[in-house]
């Protein structure tokens, strides 16, 4: 079978789970044609992935986060006036991706969550069939259960999932648990490379000389970790960023995005902090890393809720249970550091759910 992927461009997450589904999909002998990405002024398509992948990687304009003036979150007022601004470059992008599908004729579309695509291929009138997928697609399951307080958002983050999944044939719900399907909702296991399941860990990750590993979605969150760092300078440090390479001193770095050093050091630290995207998320309790998360937006507000109560009901019924993470509402190594020493408990559960992805993949993309 020939497919397409439409890529949301917006974070390492999406790009990751494309290069092992592509993978995947060769493995078992089907093709993907094409990969179209969306893009944005203040980011660029790292270079692994472009490495990483066989298939064509063509971009377009898509819709984008415009971050706060410390850029920690995102601001919905500018997001919702650049993205308003900018109606004009997103007509060009849907022209583009319409005249790739009637090109390509894929068998099957992939949709990881990118609304432009979504617009695009209801518009092409193709017969394939479209598959969505990412973890947002979980908060619409009928078993998800959002907090009382502190979620207003999340309505209008479900609206706009409702708009991207319009006409899906299917929709896979990544999800740290297994839950039964739900309508045209199927979940399945995270979507992670198989190198994250082969990795070498040290034996020991424990104790001083052992770095505290990061990933800043934005970059404003580096204050955090600059200030942490001046009262911890015996520390090691190591933080990925969508910047420049940037050596503070012989204990604290910052790197430009770079999927095997990424790894790499997540292997080898003894404990990381992120802001709350589902696949880092993911691949440190793989590798069972004590997690500190910190939400920048609504989406990964939900992330931190779903981490931090995995293994315990979501309906609040239980309150015991594994504790594979911590989250706060800045980067609070301390905290970290704290939960790392007495209170982070591993899943059993996790790894098998996550070994299965491959299998459950494959009937989910090829049963058309």
């Amino acid at each position: 079978m020939r497919y397409l992927f439409i890529i949301q461009g917006e974070g390492r997450g999406h790009l990751t789970q494309a290069m092992t589904m592509e993978r995947l999909l060769h493995e078992a002998g089907h093709e993907v044609v094409g990969m179209l990405v969306g893009k944005s002024p203040a980011r660029v398509l790292p270079q692994f992935f472009k490495d990483g992948v066989s298939a064509p990687v063509e971009q377009f304009e898509s819709v984008n986060f415009v971050a706060s003036s410390d850029n920690r979150k995102p601001d919905y007022a500018k997001t919702g006036l650049y993205n308003l601004m900018n109606l004009s470059a997103y007509l060009p992008s849907m022209v583009f991706i319409i005249k790739r599908i009637k090109t390509l004729r894929p068998d099957v579309i992939v949709n990881f969550y990118d609304v432009l695509g979504t617009n695009a291929y209801n518009l092409s009138l193709t017969d394939a069939p479209m598959v969505c997928l990412g973890h947002q697609f979980l908060f619409k399951h009928g078993g998800f259960k959002f907090p009382t307080f502190g979620y207003e958002g999340h309505v209008a983050l479900n609206m706009f999932t409702d708009m991207i999944s319009l006409r899906a044939a299917r929709i896979l719900a990544l999800s740290f648990r297994n839950m039964p399907p739900d309508g045209k909702i199927h979940v399945v296991p995270p979507l992670l490379r198989p190198e994250v399941r082969t990795v070498r860990q040290p034996e020991s990750v424990e104790g001083g000389s052992a770095p505290i590993h990061g990933y800043l979605l934005n970059a404003g969150f580096a204050h955090d970790v600059r200030e942490w760092h001046s009262r911890h300078p015996e520390v090691p440090l190591s933080f990925f960023w969508d910047r420049p390479d940037e050596y503070v001193d012989e204990t604290l770095s910052f790197h430009s995005l770079d999927d095997k050093a990424f790894l790499e050091g997540l292997a080898g630290c003894r404990a990381y902090a992120s802001t709350a995207g589902f696949e880092s998320v993911c691949e440190a309790m793989y590798l069972g890393k004590p997690l500190l998360m910190v939400p920048s937006h609504i989406e990964q507000k939900c992330n931190a809720f779903d981490a931090t109560n995995y293994g315990r009901p979501l309906d609040g019924s239980r309150t015991d249970g594994p504790r594979p993470a911590c989250t706060s509402d800045h980067f609070d190594l301390d905290l970290l550091t704290e939960f790392a020493a007495n209170q982070y408990e591993p899943d059993p559960d996790f790894r098998p759910w996550v070994d299965s992805a491959d299998r459950i993949f494959l009937e989910e993309l090829t049963s058309f």
